[in-house]
This record gives structure tokens, sequence and C-alpha cells, in this order.
């Protein structure tokens, strides 16, 4: 990757031709649909495979969005995941900086586990997950997340958050929840859309104020009729925003720089960068159906997602180990590029056959990262260097045969749904390794080699790992009576790698009085490892959190080197979940959802903690001939954990001054304990009696480095000619424990903290608004970290806060319907 290679600046231009797109609409163009506002009383496809069940009717919790909500809630940079944690109290979206691939995926978060703990469709169909590996990150360590951020916006119709076990129903990963996106379909009338906003905000560390972050977003969608009742709905987006820089003013302190003079010269100078990275994405999708005769549809939708980024790493600076003063006589900030393109698209038939319902599809999914760096060295090659370097390509695919029907019976007075199906998928993943000199150990001796902010993939790194999936099951679901509905689910599934497995779930609903109701679930699920996680390795040399440069290596379970160190097979994780609600609705104007749960996994999949003491890379170099490895991670299935919690969620709405006023109010709190640490292997403790498997850092990471408790409480009234939007959200306290190794191990809780948003909008006819809002009005951030984490005071806010470091934003947007 060229040096040179820079992303445009193009937002202004989108707004621009978006805007003259709007002038030239025809005049005759056709009403808008009404919005519809997040309800608990509206129809559902997830949960429960009976149909016509509302959510206030499901037997599990459900929460359902839509395009309104989504809008009001962040989505303005094209950020779902964004979207979802400010409507969805029990959702995460955790912002990374200076944290290697997880600058450019981000993942998220479901009732405090873990990312890949959460299964996402789309249409109903499985979702494939992220190709990069997230290994410097806190939040998802170790996981590769389904990227949200790879959904437009614009393609939502309607998205189901099913907050609930559910492997018996829709297979492995779905230990937290189900979240299911629904595509537009309507078949007339079309969307333009456009939003620029901008942080700006007084930044208290340097005393100053500071206007950065710039984002545009502009989307088109269109549908039209096929076939006299069939449809094709379409879209583009296109989206751009720009970095934000939260860091301190570096003090340049003896432990982190040799005190020599040019080094001593940056003292008081912003040399590091902490904030959100520099993105463009393009994306496309379609919807569409098309009628077969009076009996079936032939279906097709898919969407498709370009996305560049911009990361930054760790400053090295002039007179250091890791710089050729001649290359970079001040010093220099490595830079990440991300190339992410991902595509998922499916097809299929659905109709009925006699009394039976059925929907056979293909489905295929596709995510490709491409992974460089800029502003960097090998400082081993010397001035040979080059300054860019490709790091490494990342690749995953999977593909899915599914085959499912459903009828009804009657049975005495009642009726009985059941739904059967098969599902056949294969998986791969694989990686590539980097330019050669991305990894060389060149001539110049005792320096540092590989490329500075993370070493390329080297040969001996190179995954290809496939397997394939089978899985059958079966549903049954029946009131038993007008006041009592059971539905029960069983699966099997059988993973060529890791054998067979049941799961099985049976949840119930119970209306004792008009309106109010009590249910409850209990299941059993299953994960099985990712291959990336039976598979990953990579080297790479960086600075620690400590401040000195380390190389290190993360090793497959299967590589010698980790089997020396006590490393072993992975094992599929299992849970046991339960929960039980309680649900209310008065009227037409109020419904509420209070549910508590509690879910047990045994064998959690998680990257070990980073073991680096000073027995390790004598014994690496002497019992394989590797040398230079002074930390290692792997793989492992250290421990058990349990996570209880609470959830609820109300809305009240009524007429008011000419319009309808909504209210929502929803709460979350959950707390996960270790119940169970493997023991440290013998290997380990043999070359350094401060090896563990599972340390503090890694206990944090799982327990209390993500909110136990976010609330939120927000208004919204709307009316034919204006809107307004008020929202109240209590982020919860998080915190952060470091392992630099000798018993140092710094701990800070940052505190909870309140964020204000607001929206007005002005519908200028019934087809055309206007919006002006912020987000985080009142400037918030999270507590000043610590001297002991605050990295010589270059980071002094933690990215584990979900209130983020950025300050306020403030955007305008602008919609047409037609």
């Amino acid at each position: 990757m060229s040096s040179a290679s820079v992303l445009p600046r193009h937002h202004r231009l989108y707004t621009a031709v978006l805007l003259a797109g709007l002038a030239a609409l025809p005049v005759h163009a056709q009403q808008a649909d009404a919005a519809q506002a997040r309800t608990l009383d509206q129809v559902v496809v997830t949960g429960v495979r009976a149909s016509s069940r509302t959510a206030l009717e499901s037997p599990v919790p459900i929460d359902v969005l839509t395009p309104d909500d989504l809008r009001g809630a962040g989505a303005l940079n094209g950020e779902l995941g964004q979207a979802l944690a400010t409507l969805l109290p029990s959702f995460n979206f955790p912002r990374q900086s200076n944290s290697g691939g997880s600058d450019h995926v981000r993942a998220a978060q479901l009732r405090g586990l873990s990312p890949d703990q959460v299964l996402v469709l789309v249409n109903g169909k499985r979702f494939h997950t992220s190709a990069l590996v997230n290994t410097d990150t806190k939040i998802g360590r170790g996981t590769t997340p389904v990227d949200f951020n790879a959904i437009p916006i614009s393609a939502i119709k309607r998205i189901e958050v099913l907050r609930d076990g559910a492997g018996a129903q829709y297979g492995s990963d779905a230990i937290a929840g189900v979240v299911n996106i629904i595509l537009k379909d309507s078949p007339e009338g079309g969307e333009l859309e456009s939003s620029y906003g901008v942080n700006h905000t007084y930044f208290a560390p340097t005393g100053s104020t500071i206007t950065d972050g710039q984002s545009s977003y502009g989307a088109a969608n269109f549908g039209t009729r096929l076939g006299g009742s069939g449809f094709l709905r379409a879209g583009v987006e296109v989206t751009h925003h720009d970095a934000t820089n939260r860091a301190g003013l570096d003090t340049v302190p003896d432990w982190l720089a040799d005190p020599t003079p040019a080094n001593l010269a940056l003292r008081d100078q912003r040399n590091y960068a902490a904030g959100d990275p520099q993105s463009e994405s393009y994306n496309g999708w379609l919807n569409s159906e098309i009628p077969l005769g009076d009996t079936a549809k032939l279906y097709w939708f898919g969407t498709y997602t370009q996305r560049h980024t911009i990361g930054d790493n760790y400053f090295r600076y002039p007179d250091s180990s890791a710089n050729i003063a001649s290359v970079y006589p001040e010093g220099y900030r490595p830079e990440s590029l991300g190339h992410n393109r991902d595509v998922q698209t499916a097809a299929g038939i659905r109709g009925t056959a006699g009394e039976w319902s059925y929907d056979a599809s293909l489905d295929w999914g596709s995510n490709a990262f491409d992974y460089d760096l800029r502003h960097s060295l090998n400082v081993s090659l010397g001035t040979d260097s080059p300054t860019a370097f490709h790091i490494g390509s990342y690749r995953f695919n999977q593909g899915s045969a599914n085959l499912d029907g459903s009828r009804e019976f009657a049975v005495g007075e009642r009726s009985l749904t059941l739904a059967v199906g098969g599902e056949f998928r294969r998986e791969n993943f694989a990686t590539h390794p980097g330019d050669p000199a991305s990894y060389a150990v060149g001539p110049v001796l005792g320096a540092p080699a590989g490329a500075q902010a993370g070493g390329g993939l080297q040969p001996q790194d190179a995954a290809n790992l496939s397997r394939h999936v089978k899985a059958v099951y079966a549903e049954v679901s029946s009131d038993l009576t007008d006041h009592v509905f059971v539905d029960a689910a069983t699966r099997y599934e059988h993973y060529s790698d890791f054998g067979g497995n049941w799961s099985g779930k049976l949840s119930a609903r119970w209306e004792f009085a008009p309106g109010f109701a009590l249910r409850g679930a209990a299941s059993n699920n299953f994960r099985a490892p990712s291959l990336s996680q039976i598979g990953f390795e990579s080297t790479s040399t960086g600075y620690g959190a400590d401040g000195k440069l380390v190389t290190g290596r993360i090793l497959s379970v299967n590589n010698p080197i980790a089997r020396g160190l006590g490393a072993v097979s992975l094992t599929p994780e299992k849970s046991r979940n339960f929960s039980l609600g309680f649900t209310a609705q008065l009227g037409g104007g109020f419904d509420a959802s209070l549910d508590v749960y509690q879910i047990s996994i045994d064998n959690r999949v998680t990257l070990s903690q980073t073991i680096r003491s000073d027995g390790l890379e004598d014994y690496i170099l002497q019992t394989f001939g590797v040398p230079g490895v002074q930390s290692v991670a792997f793989f492992t299935n250290a421990v058990d954990t349990r996570t209880r919690g609470a959830e609820l969620v109300g809305n009240y709405r009524t007429p008011l001054a000419g319009g309808q006023l909504l209210l929502t109010a929803a709460y979350s709190h959950n707390s996960t304990d270790i119940r169970k640490v493997r023991d440290t292997p013998a290997q380990l403790t043999a070359i350094g009696a401060g090896n563990v498997l599972f340390g503090d850092e890694e206990r944090n990471t799982l327990t209390d480095a993500a909110p136990r408790q976010r609330g939120s409480f927000s208004a919204r009234w709307d009316s034919p000619r204006w809107g307004l939007l008020g929202r109240v959200i209590r982020q919860g306290a998080t915190t952060r424990v470091f392992d630099f190794g000798d018993g140092y191990e710094p701990k800070q809780t940052y505190a909870a903290r309140w964020q204000l948003d607001a929206e007005v909008a002005f519908h200028a006819t019934p087809r055309f608004t206007l919006a002006l809002g912020g987000y985080n009005l009142t400037n918030q951030y999270p507590t000043r970290s610590n001297s002991d984490i605050n990295y010589a005071e270059n980071f002094p806010y933690d990215v584990i806060s979900p209130i983020g470091n950025n300050g306020a934003y403030w955007y305008g947007r602008v919609r047409y319907a037609f």
C-alpha cells in the first residue's frame, strides 16, 4: 500500500448532490408512510414460529425498533451498532482507539456477554461474522464479531432484538440473544436522506475548544412492483467520518522515552492521537420478491459494504530503538489502514404445498479485510526499510442451505403449530501473510524486527480452516387455553470438528388477568469455538501498556509452542438460560415489561492472559529454536461464568397539543461472576512463578469492563408540522485493570455519566423534513484516568466508558419521501 494513499474528503459534495436530487424530484411523488412508534404490541417473526404473535404476547422479551427510532439514535454516520446501543440499554458498542484491528471493526455486546455470543439474522437468515480477529482490544478480545456497521441503515424496515437464549431455534451462537434485521419491502415510493454533523467540544485536558469528527451521510432507496404482487426495493448509501483526537499533552517521562534533547523537545505537545478513526464507506442493498404462480414466491436480497478506515497507533520518539532518525527526525505515529469488503446475499422460494408452508433458501456471506500500515518502519532493515507495509489479509466465507416448513394442526378446539427444518452450513477462515518487509529480521543487530505498530502476518502464521455443520430442528407451539401459550423447541447440530450437540428450549406465557401476563423460558445453548479461535496466529512488535517494546505471538492451540506451555484443544461453550418476566398493557396508552434472567456458561473461550516472564524467551529458544519471542497468548476454555440481570421497558403514549406524545423508559442491569477458573498448567509455572493462564486483567474483561447498569428515558412528540425528541441516558460505571507484570496491576473505576440528546424536526410538507439535533449536549466526558493508566497524560480518558471521549456532537438532517 502506498504511503500516499489518503481517504478523500467528499462529505460536502455528498450533501450538495443529494440536495440537488431533492430539487429535481417530481411534484407528484407519493405520500410517505406514517412513522410507526416503537411499541410492544407489534407482530414479530423472531423468537417463536407461531404466526401473528406480537412482542407483548411473546413468551420471551423482544424489542422492536423502526427507522424513525434509528434516525433519532445516532445512526447519522451509518453506524447501526451505535444506534442500537443508544436505544437498547442491554446493548453495548464501545468505541476503540489505538487498538489495532478493533479501530476498524467494532464489537458489540448483548447482556454483557461476549460479542460472538449473539446471533445476527437478516430477513431471518444467518449473517456472517467479520474475518478480522480482535486481539488488541478490551471488550471482545479474541473474537471475530459481526460487523453491525456493514448493514446499511437505509435498508432497515425494522429490527427485532430477542433478549433470550435461542440456540434450539436458530443454532449456535445465540447464547445472549438474537438480532433479526428485517429489510424494507414496500413496492412503491422511495426516500432521499442526507445529514451532516460535527463534534464541537471543550476539552479540559488541553484547555482548548475542538471542532472535528465532521461526518456526512447520504442515502437513497426506491421500490417498484414486479409481476403484480412482487416487488423490488433497492438503495445506496455513502458515509464519511473525519477522525477525532482527544489525546492529551505528552509529559515524556523517563520510563516512556530516553531523556534526550530531541525527545524532551516534544514535551507538552500532542504527539499521540486518541479517538475515532477516519472512515469512508459505500453501501448497496436490495430486497425483492417475484410470484411463481398462486402458491409460491421467489425472493432475493443482499447487502454490500466497502469501507476504508485509518486508525492511529502509539507514537515513536525520535531517539528510540523504534526509530531511524534520518527517516523520521521528529519521530512518527504509525497509521493502520483497513480495507473492508462485506457481502451477504440470499435467494429462495417460499410458498405453500397442501397444508404446509415452506421456505427453501441458499445463503452466502463473505468478509474480506486487508490490513496495511503507513508512516511506520522495520528498524532492523535500517534505512532500506519501507515506510508503508501490507500487514496481512483475512477472509471469512459462510454458505448455507436451509429448508423450513410449518403447518397448523387442529387439536380439539385449539390449534397447534409445528415447525421443522434442516440446515447445512460450510464455513472457511483464512489468513494470508503480509509483505516480507513487514516481518523481516534485517541486518541491524539488536533492532526490533517487523513493522512498528503491528508486524505482518508471517508465512508460519497463515491459516486456512474449513468445517461444515448439519442441523435439524423441531418446534411446537400452541395456546393451551385462552390465557396460556406454550412453545417448545429442540435442535441437533453436528460440527465436523466438534461432533454433535442437542439444544432445547421451553417457554410459556400466562395472561392471568386482562392485559397482565407472566412469561418465562428455560433453555440450554451451545457455541462452537470459531475457526479463528482454533487456527489464528500472529506475530507483532509494538509497545506494551507499560511503554516497553515487546515482540509477541498469539498462537493457535495446535502450535507446538502453545502445547509446550500447556495449551489443550478447545471445547464448545455450553450455557443454561433461565428467564422470568412480567408484562402489562393498559388500554392502548401504556405497556411495560420486566424480565429477570440468569445465564450460566461453561468453558468460555477467551484469550489467555498475556504471558511474559523472564524465562519465557529462553525457554522458547532452547526448546523450539525460535528466538526473540517475549510474550505469548493462546485461546483457552479457562473459565466458567454466571450472568444475572434484569431489564425494564415501558411505553406511554397519549394525544397532546394536536400531536402524539410517546414516553419510553428502559433500564438494564447485569452482573457477571466468575464461577470457576482452570488451573494454570504446570508447564507455565515451571518457567516463571508469576505466570497465570487467566489472571486479573482477563477477569476484568469479563466482569466489569462493560457497564453493569444502563438506563434511558425519552420523550417524543410528533405532529403534522413538528417533531420533538428529548432523551436522557445514564451510562453505568466501568472498571479497567492492567497487568504490567511483577505484581503491578493498576486499577481504576470510571464513574457513571448522564448524557442528554435532543432533536427538533420541521415537516415542511408531508414529504419533506428538516431536523436539527445533538448528542451529549452537555459535553460530558468520562472520569479522568489516573497517572498509572493515562500513559504519561497522553490518554486522559479511557475508551471503555460508554459515554465515549468525543464530547458534544451536533447535526442537521434532511429527508424527502416519495
